[in-house]
């Protein structure tokens, strides 16, 4: 019977007297295997070598880590946030794993922690920010679980301050992404204006949550199930849509999409609609200035977004509505009606 075994890799050598050898290594960095691929032997070594590379050390660092990655709040969360979390901790494990926990407690070690991050932060604040904020909560659940005696990582702050105030779509962009865009990419931003959910719910929407009326549906970041009246220009469009599976939004395969090949896809379509400076994800917040702008109440916008009542306080004070002249428009017409009475 033949074995597969995974994450070998080979390296081809050319010796001295010119002739050609293969080194075979468990993995990529790996320790080198003996004998010949498919022999007795060379299945042993690569044995040995998993094995050892799966034990995790006792003391360090990298055992709440790894403890962490085996839990069910890990698995709780979201397949996306799961992903940037073992990309993140894989920072922490190559730079910290070593760490020992019974350091944790040293006053010392959050002035060594908060140079770790602001050495990532040379090539990105936000990526150091959210290795902080990663480690900070794998260390708040070891310790509530004993398995650490400190989180060094508390509280901390923040280096990036970034602020995507001018970050929303206008109805210039709408119309000509609309008409520079494929058909198939039509639908999406129609379904981000009309219900202000994020990327992946939108992706992962099946027909049976439509019933012709409303769109109803589970966040997978935040587990809120919302119901969303479907406006008209949202309905005619998802009346007319063919059905090309179970998902609503396929690619122009009529294949479900995949998260990387749909962000390619609309930043090639908003280039050659030449929009600069707004993404999808921001036609979340513009959903929400939206229903601002129309007077809705902040109850009623965090019911159609599932964003709590303080998220969409922040994002009406802090990110958007303070930038937008409609709304100063608006104000100085209101206060006209007011004083001419």
């Amino acid at each position: 019977m033949r074995v597969r075994l995974k994450g070998i890799n080979s390296i081809t050598k050319t010796l001295a007297d010119g002739s050609e050898r293969t080194y075979y290594y468990a993995w990529k960095g790996g320790p080198a295997l003996r004998g010949e691929p498919g022999t007795p032997e060379f299945v042993a070594s690569y044995n040995e070598a998993v094995a050892r590379r799966i034990v995790t050390p006792q003391g360090t660092l990298q055992s709440p880590l790894r403890a962490f990655q085996a839990s069910a709040e890990f698995s709780g969360l979201a397949d996306r946030t799961r992903l940037d979390y073992v990309r993140q901790i894989k920072t922490i494990e190559k730079d910290l794993g070593d760490f020992p926990l019974a350091g944790l407690t040293d006053r010392r070690t959050r002035g060594i922690f908060m140079a770790w991050r602001d050495r990532l932060a040379v090539n990105s604040r936000r990526q150091a920010d959210y290795a902080w904020q990663v480690l900070r909560r794998v260390l708040s659940w070891a310790l509530d679980r004993g398995l650490v005696l400190a989180n060094p990582c508390e509280r901390g702050g923040r280096l990036y301050h970034g602020s995507r105030a001018d970050k929303i779509w206008t109805a210039e962009h709408e119309a000509a992404f609309l008409n520079a865009a494929p058909a198939y990419l039509h639908l999406p931003l129609l379904l981000a204006l009309w219900t202000g959910q994020r990327q992946g719910d939108l992706l992962r929407l099946s027909w049976s949550a439509y019933d012709g009326t409303h769109i109803r549906l589970r966040q997978s970041k935040t587990g809120a199930r919302v119901v969303i009246p479907v406006g008209a220009p949202l309905k005619a469009a998802l009346d007319a849509a063919k059905k090309h599976g179970p998902l609503i939004l396929t690619n122009s395969l009529r294949r479900p999409w995949r998260s990387h090949s749909f962000q390619a896809a609309w930043g090639i379509a908003t280039s050659k609609a030449g929009i600069v400076g707004v993404t999808f994800h921001d036609l979340r917040g513009t959903a929400v200035t939206r229903l601002a702008m129309v007077e809705c109440t902040e109850p009623e916008i965090a019911t159609i977004t599932g964003h709590s009542l303080r998220d969409v306080r922040s994002i009406l004070d802090a990110n958007y509505l303070h930038r937008d002249p409609m709304l100063a428009e608006n104000a100085i017409r209101k206060l006209e009606r007011g004083t001419s009475r």
